[in-house]
């Protein structure tokens, strides 16, 4: 086993390997950007080595800089860990002509697999079953349109080199097929340097199943049984559970053997991942799968896996490359219950999934474990504190549960989503306990387009109840802040000698505006009156945020978190958070409407689609903003005349940067 080992990466996965290494008594050397220097990775690191500024490509996806950072440090194995370097073969050959071990395949693997073209041809050979496409060197945009009418609408337009769901566009009507292709072949170029693109048939029912493989450079390769990664939207897996859901034995066996056959046919060693697109119209049959890529590395969803099977993926990695043989067989390996994974992402769901930014101000997950084998397992790489930076993956946590049955995890999983608390950003946890309470998921009825159907009932948010705006309201005007310290004046908050005291507070709540009246009857005691309605409640503060409610017809508990400009109040599974108004601010600043495009989110100006002057009408797409490596069309609020273009292609903007702005078309 490796003494020491660095780990080419950042955040949640860095703090995952770190975990692995610390148990088996290896030490680790972190790496981080100017934006990580106090992040939780280079704080969980026995040494750190700054590699340069935030953009990932003068920092994390320098392998000069990394290599040398383990020289220096004296580390004799890098581990990728997943994303940046991790499937870069002349990285691959770097870190071995430098005399270090690569945690993963060899460059050979990683080529073979690394373009979707040439991978279909080899799994061909080898006798794996592939989508029919065209997965040919030719990029004509006619020709590949000509291509996708002999396929048969509707197709998949897929990045070459892609990953992740980036560069991948579904196209239903062959009119949308231009504007879909140079969508895919810019999102390529941009995440992969390579705009080449293939096109599939797509399956209309699909699931997303994959298959954990592991070989070990001594002949010996294996399965570790399956996932199901078909709750996606927009080709980004959301949940993923273990093993799949109807899954017949016969069928796990052909998927298993493909997948193994898969890895043979490359000489794998280390782990990997075979993704099939499988036909979910009805029950799932051995002739009903194909293949579609291999992930030749670490996948984020594997924690489900070493949940059924009990085993460290990452201690495996290490083991293997280290030189040893695989420590298990095929036939040693068994299903232990069932697990899912959810990914908490700031991400700003009404607004289509935005990427977001912010400081978490206040994070508190369930009780479990952390990158361990537990009931409830938690996988984050930030700390309350933390800022969600616009240069990285916006990922906050993976909830992890493992329960002895598929219903059974799945109550676990909506129950530590519904006890998971974040304030400081917006965050997906709302749309993630919408997903975990869906019947057709908790039937099992699980495929890639299920979230697109029923998007809006998922996405739908719940307005705060009366209680709650009454807590908030309390909140803001600090009346259940807790004592703290000896002062008995201090301790006399809330006492009345005369009469009840009356105080007014106006709030904010998803720009709608919240006035409400607060009597305070005795220490504890409220009376909070808004649109008509007057709630009567006691509140005691507990320990930190945490806070006792007394109603009418039931006592209850909550977390009130307060903060100058801000109230966050945690309830029944859910949270909200209201805007304090400034009473001293104009009421009448006068707000811009409809004539403006600013930038939602930091991020990069793909393509401007208009033109001064021009004449749009309301939902015309104008601009294509990419973030976080995806692209964002900018659409017309309203009818009007195009009257100032204030971004080109190219150019890098900030969030609320002004992009275009609109006036009235002539009458």
């Amino acid at each position: 086993m490796f003494k020491k080992i660095l780990i080419a990466n950042r955040g949640e996965i860095a703090c995952r390997v770190m975990a692995t290494a610390r148990r088996l008594g290896v030490k680790t050397v972190a790496v981080y950007s100017d934006a990580d220097a106090h992040a939780k990775h280079v704080q969980c690191a026995d040494e750190a080595v700054h590699i340069g500024p935030a953009a990932v490509a003068q920092s994390y996806l320098l392998g000069d800089k990394i290599i040398e950072a383990a020289l220096k440090t004296g580390a004799q194995a890098i581990h990728p860990g997943y994303g940046f370097l991790s499937e870069n073969p002349d990285f691959v050959e770097a870190v071995e002509a430098a005399g270090l071990v690569f945690v993963g395949p060899p460059a050979s693997a990683i080529k073979a697999m690394g373009l979707k073209d040439a991978a279909k041809d080899l799994m061909v050979k080898a006798g794996v079953p592939v989508v029919p496409g065209y997965h040919g060197g030719e990029q004509d945009a006619d020709f590949l349109a000509a291509q996708a009418d002999e396929i048969g609408y509707p197709v998949l337009i897929k990045a070459r080199a892609g990953g992740g769901g980036k560069g991948m566009r579904l196209v239903e009507d062959p009119g949308d097929f231009k504007a879909a292709l140079e969508g895919a072949q810019r999102e390529g170029q941009a995440s992969f340097g390579d705009p080449s693109c293939l096109i599939e048939k797509y399956i209309l029912q699909p699931r997303h199943i994959e298959i954990q493989v592991f070989g070990d450079g001594h002949g010996n390769a294996i399965h570790l049984f399956e996932r199901d990664c078909s709750l996606q939207r927009r080709h980004q897996k959301v949940i993923e559970e273990a093993p799949a859901p109807d899954m017949p034995d016969t069928v796990r066996a052909a998927m298993g053997k493909a997948a193994v056959e898969a890895a043979k046919a490359i000489s794998y060693s280390g782990a990997g991942t075979v993704e099939f697109i499988v036909d979910g119209s009805g029950a799932l049959r051995e002739d009903g799968f194909w293949f579609m890529e291999m992930n030749t590395r670490l996948q984020v969803e594997h924690p489900v896996t070493e949940a059924i099977t009990g085993l460290d993926l990452v201690e495996l990695q290490l083991r293997v490359a280290a030189g040893e043989p695989l420590p298990v067989r095929q036939e040693d390996l068994s299903i232990n219950g069932w697990s899912f994974e959810a990914r908490v992402y700031a991400e700003d769901v009404p607004k289509g999934f935005l990427p977001a930014t912010g400081t978490l101000d206040h994070l508190r997950f369930p009780e479990g474990s952390e990158f361990s084998e537990g009931a409830v397992r938690i996988d984050s790489g930030v700390r309350q504190g933390d800022t969600i930076s616009p240069w990285y993956d916006p990922m906050i946590a993976k909830v992890i549960v493992h329960g002895p049955t598929r219903k059974a995890a799945l109550n676990m999983l909506t129950s530590a989503l519904e006890n998971c608390q974040v304030a400081g950003s917006v965050t997906n946890l709302e749309f993630l306990t919408a997903l975990s309470r869906h019947d057709g998921f908790g039937k099992g009825e699980v495929d890639t387009g299920l979230i697109g159907r029923d998007l809006d009932a998922l996405v739908a948010t719940a307005s705060p109840s009366a209680n709650v705006l009454a807590l908030a309201a309390l909140g803001a005007l600090n009346l259940v802040a807790p004592v703290s310290g000896n002062d008995p004046f201090e301790r006399l908050s809330g006492w009345r000698q005369w009469d009840d005291a009356t105080q007014f507070v106006s709030l904010t709540y998803a720009d709608t505006r919240i006035d409400a009246q607060v009597t305070q009857h005795g220490k504890g005691q409220f009376s909070v009156t808004y649109d008509g309605e007057t709630v009567r409640l006691g509140v005691t503060a507990l320990d930190g945020t945490a806070v006792r409610v007394e109603l009418a017809d039931r006592v209850a508990t909550a977390d009130l978190l307060i903060e100058p400009a801000r109230v966050s109040v945690f309830a029944d599974g859910r949270s909200y958070s209201f805007d304090l108004i400034d009473p001293l601010a104009g009421a009448d600043a006068e707000q811009e409407g409809g004539d403006t495009i600013v930038a939602p989110m930091p991020g990069l100006v793909q393509a401007v689609l208009t033109q001064v002057g021009a004449d749009v009408a309301k939902g015309d797409a104008l601009l294509v903003l990419e973030a976080m490596k995806m692209e964002h069309t900018l659409t017309a609020p309203r009818d009007g005349v195009v009257a100032e273009i204030s971004v080109a292609a190219g150019d890098q903007v900030t969030d609320g940067s002004l992009l275009l702005a609109l006036e009235p078309a002539d009458d």
